[in-house]
């Protein structure tokens, strides 16, 4: 079944004229035509370049909510009342599209507000990407960004930033980036005994999943865990995160046991791979 959702800006003329700043339509994402303004303060330069960098920005947050970047863009189109006002723009235009290299068409056209310059529309399609960074958790934004992400994977276990921050001083955290799109984090536990468990779990966002991130921290996670002497892998998945299962079956992990903490309702699933991967 083909999932389809929207992204929202919080410009006043999504609400007014009732559209979504992106679609999100399977692999797909339609970028609706964006322009300079500043959605916070709902303010728009008048230099059409300062415009042109302002859609820019407007277009990457939606594509980072749409769990894509600008490299996955194929398509874009540029919108101008003035023809002399695109040549100004192009440097801007080339240092986010001169890698990625769109099919693009520009047209000369009016807009809907007088004080428009440029507006910009992108189609991109997301696939496995490349340049996941991964980094060891220091410092208050990045224990932050962790929580945020497990609270998203795993609502039911959610954490505190004082949780998070005493966990890691036993575990070892790492947060997974595209850019600098936050895309996914995970955990490595130490064995409890000489000869234990090593329990590796990697966790990856709604919107950046079927695109390797997992593969890349569960990877990361196994080599920590061969460098703590780790006999046997072990993770732990929400049995409701259908997703999450099915990466760790395709790992090689089987189900040991299934549980319901006491004064709970979740199910839990602890899955196990006793051989590990060279």
């Amino acid at each position: 079944m083909t999932m389809r959702r929207v992204v929202l800006s919080g410009s006043v003329f999504e609400e007014r004229i009732g559209y979504a700043r992106a679609v999100v339509d399977g692999d797909w994402v339609h970028v609706s035509g964006t322009t300079g303004f500043d959605y916070a303060a709902m303010s728009i330069s008048d230099d059409v370049v300062e415009q042109a960098e302002q859609c820019l920005r407007n277009i990457g947050a939606a594509l980072a909510e749409a769990g894509c970047t600008f490299a996955d863009v194929v398509r874009v189109r540029y919108l101008l009342p003035e023809r002399d006002d695109f040549e100004p723009c192009w440097p801007v235009l080339r240092r986010v599209f001169g890698e990625v290299r769109p099919a693009a068409t520009m047209m000369v056209c009016g807009l809907a507000d007088v004080r428009m310059k440029i507006e910009i529309e992108v189609y991109a399609r997301r696939g496995p990407v490349a340049g996941v960074r991964i980094e060891a958790v220091e410092g208050e934004r990045m224990l932050e960004e962790w929580r945020h992400v497990h609270n998203t994977v795993v609502p039911p276990g959610a954490l505190s930033l004082a949780e998070v921050r005493e966990r890691s001083g036993r575990y070892r955290l790492v947060n997974a980036y595209v850019g600098e799109a936050l895309v996914g984090c995970s955990t490595v536990r130490p064995p409890e005994r000489e000869g234990g468990a090593v329990t590796v779990i990697a966790r990856a966002l709604p919107e950046w999943r079927g695109r390797g991130i997992g593969r890349v921290l569960y990877d990361d996670g196994l080599a920590h865990a061969r460098v703590l002497g780790a006999g046997v892998v072990e993770t732990c998945v929400l049995a409701a995160n259908g997703d999450g299962l099915r990466f760790a079956a395709a790992r090689g992990f089987a189900e040991v046991d299934r549980y319901v903490l006491p004064g709970e309702q979740d199910e839990w699933v602890d899955l196990r791979l006793s051989v590990i991967e060279s």
